[in-house]
């Protein structure tokens, strides 16, 4: 797949294409739907495939402040794009000029003149232009003037929910990996470096790797769970902590996973951390032992769930 960072990157000559648009945080069940469609089309047309996104996130730059938990970080999206089978990937700084495009400007400058459309391929609530002017009626009236097919897919639900990043970020605001992981179509998971931490978790026999995510990174909520680690081509099952340490006072927000019958080094490595069920909420203990009891119990949770 080829990536691009700005549409001065697309290669000249580049055909006609098949195109498709939006955030596509999490490029959860409903991107996927979205991302195939065009690959499929293209694979018919005889023609490549180009999923379009955008960084920052566009409320950053619109509402200042607002930067909604991100889901997957640029590098995570771009995989998935390419797992999806699309043949370009690009990425479209979201800048103030950008912004502040009609809905004709913006079909004529992105989808025409630089990545030359023949058809875009769109979810039904789809808007487009500066403050969300255009719509799917008027992306099929802009199709019409300057010659590229428009299709609009409804998202994909369950049981009456919708399937959309905004859904995805208040299951696991909520601590709902199950919910999370069913609108994903995978285990969500944070991306990582391990870093040093205050090594409490060595001292009391259960040594952590403390994770250092960046910021806006979409965490569960505080509590303990049994998920995976990352490192390279091992996936090692792991309980994960994630909260301030209320037993110690902590104040900062932490992400610290208890790799299971693994002992090494990790520090500077990047890692990833995957949520697979929630143990129990955050707690604060009065003293070392019980905290201590209840870490065993956690860890032989996680055996128990994740099959370790």
């Amino acid at each position: 797949m080829e990536r691009w960072r700005g549409l001065e990157a697309v290669p000249s000559g580049w055909g006609r294409s098949v195109v498709t648009v939006g955030v596509f945080d999490g490029v959860h069940r409903g991107h996927r739907q979205l991302i195939e469609r065009a690959v499929g089309l293209g694979r018919e047309r005889g023609l490549r495939s180009v999923v379009v996104t955008f960084d920052p996130h566009p409320s950053e730059l619109v509402r200042p402040g607002s930067h909604p938990a991100a889901l997957t970080t640029l590098e995570r999206r771009a995989a998935l794009v390419a797992d999806a089978g699309a043949d370009a990937f690009c990425v479209i700084p979201f800048t103030g000029e950008l912004a502040r495009m009609d809905p004709a400007e913006f079909a004529h400058e992105v989808l025409v003149d630089r990545l030359h459309a023949a058809v875009v391929v769109v979810g039904a609530n789809f808007t487009f232009g500066y403050r969300a002017a255009g719509d799917i009626t008027t992306l099929r009236e802009l199709g019409e003037r300057f010659g590229f097919a428009v299709e609009a897919l409804d998202l994909i639900s369950d049981a009456g929910v919708t399937f959309s990043s905004t859904y995805i970020r208040s299951c696991i605001d909520a601590g709902d990996m199950a919910a999370a992981a069913a609108a994903l179509g995978r285990l969500h998971q944070v991306d990582g470096v391990v870093v040093h931490g205050d090594k409490r978790g060595r001292e009391l026999g259960f040594p952590t790797a403390n994770v250092s995510v960046a910021a806006h990174t979409a965490l569960p909520a505080d509590g303990v769970y049994a998920g995976w680690f990352g490192l390279g081509d091992r996936r090692l099952a792991a309980a994960v902590s994630v909260g301030t340490n209320p037993t110690f006072s902590g104040k900062v927000r932490t992400v610290e996973a208890y790799v299971l019958d693994v002992d090494e080094d990790f520090y500077g490595h990047e890692v990833t951390v995957e949520f697979a069920h929630r143990l129990r909420g955050q707690e604060r203990f009065d003293g070392i032992d019980p905290l201590i009891e209840q870490m065993k119990a956690d860890v032989a949770r996680t055996r128990e769930l994740l099959g370790a």
